[in-house]
């Protein structure tokens, strides 16, 4: 039996890579002005300017109808947004609990670019037809290994998501630095800051090249906030030399952008042996 992958918006999954490999996604949700909305419905450029953005998790009806619809096809990996970040894993394990049959559901531990790459790692292994518990197992590998690390203008938006302490906010404002920041098992860690923009693509490339292992295939997404020109520049870099196996580009959607504000430029990957 075939192995259908569905997972949330907040992977920033590019729609051709989705209907490529048959993946589901379902939206996050966003409150603008009190009215709510499902993510996608207006371009990130008139989200930023407003004043007071609430995001929120698909409802588990939501994924109910999701899961229903992908069983039809077959059986059904869901791949979410970090627990730590959302109720998105704890609505859609209620949603699986409900309709039964053969559903799992992980948490990746991550986001954006980088869940994208655990998706799509899932997505190619149920495609050559692999059952449930193989693709459920080579989505667990890529959680381990997928790294994302990105810069951004100020971390004020990560302080006010209570990410990362108020004096590094401060700090950032202060010295006019470039903030750089690793999310990686669900948890947000601040690097060394960057005393320019392109000092800090730098560390960021260096930081691939750095992790590479002998023999190994890289499988890269680089990763924007309304900073396409950022993102393009970091893959053509990473990219010279390295011949990935998988690269894309995709923009944050603005459920991530909430947490980390516009002008976020980074890079998702991992090596396969």
């Amino acid at each position: 039996m075939s192995v259908v992958v569905v997972t949330d918006s907040a992977a920033a999954l590019p729609a051709d890579l989705a209907a490529r490999y048959g993946v589901t996604v379902v939206p996050m949700w966003l409150t603008v002005k009190g009215v709510p909305e499902p993510e996608g419905r207006r371009p990130l450029q008139e989200l930023v300017v407003e004043p007071e953005v609430q995001t929120s998790a698909p409802t588990p009806g939501e994924w109910e109808t999701a899961i229903k619809e992908a069983q039809s096809r077959g059986e059904v990996l869901v791949l979410t947004i970090a627990s730590s970040m959302s109720a998105t894993y704890q609505s859609a394990l209620v949603a699986a609990q409900a309709v039964g049959g053969a559903v799992r559901v992980v948490d990746t531990a991550t986001a954006g670019g980088a869940e994208a790459l655990v998706v799509l790692a899932a997505a190619e292994t149920a495609q050559r037809g692999a059952g449930l518990d193989e693709v459920e197992a080579r989505a667990r590998v890529v959680i381990e290994r997928v790294r994302l690390v990105a810069m951004i203008p100020t971390l004020d938006h990560l302080v006010r998501s209570g990410r990362v302490p108020g004096i590094a906010g401060w700090a950032g404002r202060r010295l006019g630095i470039n903030p750089l920041f690793e999310f990686r098992g669900g948890k947000v860690r601040r690097l060394r800051p960057a005393l320019s923009q392109e000092a800090a693509l730098d560390r960021i490339v260096g930081l691939v090249h750095r992790s590479r292992a002998e023999g190994a295939r890289l499988h890269v997404a680089a990763l924007h906030a309304l900073a396409v020109d950022s993102a393009n520049d970091l893959l053509a870099r990473v990219s010279d030399g390295e011949h990935p196996t998988t690269a894309f580009v995709g923009e944050f959607g603005p459920v991530m952008v909430v947490h980390t504000g516009p002008g976020l430029a980074g890079l998702a990957w991992w090596w396969e042996d």
